[in-house]
């Protein structure tokens, strides 16, 4: 089991189930809404429970998919394909010790001018965030 939650606490996590590896998208969705780029990882969105969630705010991003935010602290913690069985975690709202490591940067076309991507595992099509 692994536990996260947003900069003030308003909403709280537990995924009970395997997580895929982190990506990274450098979309202008991800970058506007993060301030930098989004990284991700995913699980099914039948091994999340809420432990709290006064905070939880959803609203649809773009026609795909629906993002999640804490309306309190504004803390990006969830993406979701309509339709999808799958939802996509803020890396970063997940507690230490994650075991995870990014396995690849998406969306490499639409990244910020003002940093450079290096290593492997680049791409720049879109996957599952």
């Amino acid at each position: 089991m692994k536990t996260g939650s947003c900069l003030c606490g308003a909403v709280a996590y537990e995924v009970h189930g395997p997580l895929r590896a982190s990506i990274a998208c450098h979309c202008n969705i991800c970058r506007r809404l993060t301030g930098h780029y989004w990284s991700a990882t995913q699980a099914l969105t039948r091994d999340i429970h809420l432990r709290e969630d006064r905070g939880l705010k959803w609203f649809d991003s773009s026609d795909i998919a629906r993002r999640a935010f804490c309306q309190h602290c504004g803390s990006n913690l969830f993406y979701r394909e309509h339709g999808s069985d799958y939802t996509s975690i803020g890396t970063g709202t997940l507690d230490k010790p994650t075991g995870l490591q990014t396995e690849k940067h998406i969306c490499l076309d639409e990244k910020g001018d003002y940093y450079e991507v290096v290593g492997a595992g680049e791409t720049t099509g879109r996957d599952n965030k």
